[in-house]
C-alpha cells in the first residue's frame, strides 16, 4: 500500500517532464523564451509554475523519505529556468528510483512529523491519504493547467502517460 503511490509519483513526474518538453517546443515554434512560462500562474495569488514543480517534487521526495524512515535530499527551491526545473524533476525521479517495496515494510508504524507541524505527528496512512497524495496531485494538476492555459498542446494522455491497454 505504501510503496505504490511513491512509484506512481515518479511516473507522474516523468509525465510532467514530457509536458515540459512539449512546452519548450511550443515556445520555439511561437518564438518566445520558454523561461517566461516558469513564472506563469493561473491567478495572482497562486504559486507560479516553478513553485508548482518544486512543491510536487517536494511532496514526492518527503513522502518516500518519511514512509521509509530516511532523510530526504535537500533542494533549495532556487530553480527559475526551464532547464533548472527539469533538472529538479530528474533529481527527484532518480531519488525515487532508489526505493523498493521493502523500503516501506515498516511504514504502517511510522509517525510522520512534517517540519511545518511544529512537533506534532500524523500516522503514515493518514499522512499518505490526507496530505501527500492530495498535495502531489494538486501541484501536478496546477502545473499542467498553467501549461495548457499558456497554449501548450498537452492533453489528458500527456498527463496520464503510458496506459497499459490490453487486447
Amino acid at each position: 500500500m505504501f510503496a505504490q503511490p511513491i512509484f506512481h509519483f515518479k511516473d507522474m513526474l516523468k509525465n510532467l517532464d514530457n509536458c515540459m518538453v512539449k512546452a519548450a517546443a511550443y515556445a520555439d515554434q511561437k518564438k518566445f523564451d520558454v523561461n517566461i512560462l516558469a513564472s506563469s500562474r493561473l491567478a495572482p495569488d497562486m504559486f507560479a509554475f516553478n513553485k508548482q514543480i518544486q512543491s510536487a517534487c517536494d511532496v514526492a521526495k518527503f513522502c518516500a523519505a518519511y514512509l521509509s524512515g530516511q532523510t530526504p535530499p535537500k533542494h533549495e527551491d532556487t530553480e527559475t529556468t526551464w532547464s533548472e526545473l527539469r533538472a529538479r524533476i530528474s533529481k527527484v525521479v532518480t531519488y525515487l528510483d532508489g526505493f523498493t517495496n521493502s523500503d516501506f515494510t515498516n511504514a504502517q508504524t511510522v509517525k510522520v512529523k512534517p517540519g511545518w507541524a511544529k512537533g506534532k505527528w500524523i500516522g503514515a496512512e493518514q499522512y499518505l491519504n490526507q496530505i501527500a497524495i492530495p498535495n502531489f496531485y494538486f501541484h501536478m494538476t496546477t502545473a499542467y493547467a498553467i501549461l495548457r492555459h499558456a497554449g501548450v498542446d498537452v492533453g489528458k494522455m500527456d498527463y496520464l502517460g503510458h496506459v497499459n491497454l490490453q487486447d
